[in-house]
């Protein structure tokens, strides 16, 4: 049986979706591993590391997918509309797993399913124990909490910590937290380690321990509303008009006092919520940050400009581009070895083929399409 893991083609997309380390667990149960050249230059993995984990390098993509039964993939395929087409060398009845974004591109798992593939999206991973070490989304959400922290304080023209010096005291900075996800929670950590004073809001109260826990204080809006703010998967569920308008009156006083404010609020399936206004911007102080890690979405910050730092009122309001690979060695590493404690279970070593348990809760929480059907509830009926 063939894994084959091709180039990434889509804009800023740095990672590979195996790491040579994986690469030796593969084939040590007996899967033959096929790697395009270059797969891993951006994330400083060279062919040579993958050939010496036993993995073969093919010249180009098509030489990669030909006859491949399991396809790994950081990011959803290109379609033919978008270029390049990668569905179409995709043979009948082969694996397609990676972070499909199926929710978003319904039409895409639409056309995984007419190309006879059986596609599994690492993003709708259930959220259970069992299931951690296969979190696409927590792993790379992680690296990206993180790295807003590090590039905000980059592009701040003030220092984090308290500074008592000789020639006076310099106050250290205050940090806004928008979101208390895995990226929030680790911006946090990060924003703390790096001396700020450190603020988060969250819908939801269940995070509540968390956030202060790293020595964050929590806003509150509303406490009675927040306690049915969470879904079954864990996620933050959309808020009625009443709670908006007192959480954008709580956000707004906030953010006049803050210096750097990273949003991370996501709504599966949907639009980014708009958190901050472009009247909260203009209140905040001069030379303030805003990293928006929420703009492949739509955005947090009703200003954010995909993939841009643009400057509004004297504020650097950042959008950056898929954030995760900009820690593209890392992310990778995690990436790789999330899919592997995902399809590892599957792969029989005598028989050297995929058995896919349909029942597994796992199996039935990714699976988006199958023997020529879409599959998964959320995508056959729109429900949550």
């Amino acid at each position: 049986m063939r894994i084959a893991i091709p180039k990434e083609c889509r804009p800023h997309e740095r990672r590979v979706a195996v790491s040579p380390d994986v690469v030796k667990k593969y084939v040590a149960l007996g899967f033959d591993v096929v790697v395009e050249a270059g797969a891993g230059n951006a994330a400083h993995m060279v062919d040579a590391m993958f050939s010496e984990a036993g993995a073969h390098i093919a010249s180009d993509a098509s030489m990669a997918l030909k006859d491949a039964d399991i396809v790994l993939k950081v990011q959803r395929p290109l379609t033919e509309e978008e270029g390049k087409g990668e569905i179409a060398l995709l043979k009948k009845g082969a694996v397609l797993v990676a972070n499909l974004a199926a929710l978003n591109y319904p039409q895409e798992t639409s056309a995984y399913a007419e190309a006879g593939l059986t596609a599994f999206a690492m993003e709708l991973m259930p959220r259970i124990s069992r299931a951690q070490s296969m979190d696409v989304l927590s792993s790379q959400s992680n690296l990206a909490g993180y790295k807003a922290v590090i590039d905000a304080a980059a592009l701040f023209t003030r220092a984090m910590p308290m500074m008592m010096t000789a020639a006076g005291t310099i106050p250290p900075a205050r940090v806004l937290i928008v979101g208390a996800g895995v990226a929030g929670l680790q911006a946090i950590a990060t924003a703390k380690r790096l001396g700020a004073i450190v603020h988060a809001f969250d819908v939801r109260s269940a995070v509540k321990e968390q956030v202060e826990s790293l020595g964050a204080k929590f806003v509150v809006v509303d406490e009675t509303a927040m306690q049915s703010a969470e879904t079954a998967s864990g996620y933050a569920r959309e808020m009625d008009e009443y709670y908006k308008k007192k959480q954008v009156h709580a956000i707004h006083e906030q953010l006049k006092k803050t210096d750097i404010a990273i949003t991370t609020a996501l709504i599966p399936g949907k639009a980014a919520p708009v958190l901050i206004t472009e009247e909260m911007v203009r209140d905040m102080k001069p030379g303030s940050v805003i990293m928006d890690l929420a703009v492949e979405s739509g955005g947090n910050c009703v200003l954010s400009e995909y993939g841009r730092v643009v400057l509004r009122y004297d504020v650097n309001i950042v959008g950056p581009a898929n954030f995760a690979s900009t820690v593209a060695h890392d992310a990778s590493v995690l990436f790789a070895k999330n899919i592997y404690n995902f399809i590892h279970p599957m792969l029989d070593k005598t028989s050297r083929s995929l058995q896919i348990p349909w029942d597994d809760e796992l199996v039935k929480g990714t699976c988006v399409c199958h023997a020529g059907r879409i599959v998964h509830p959320m995508l056959r009926s729109g429900e949550e």
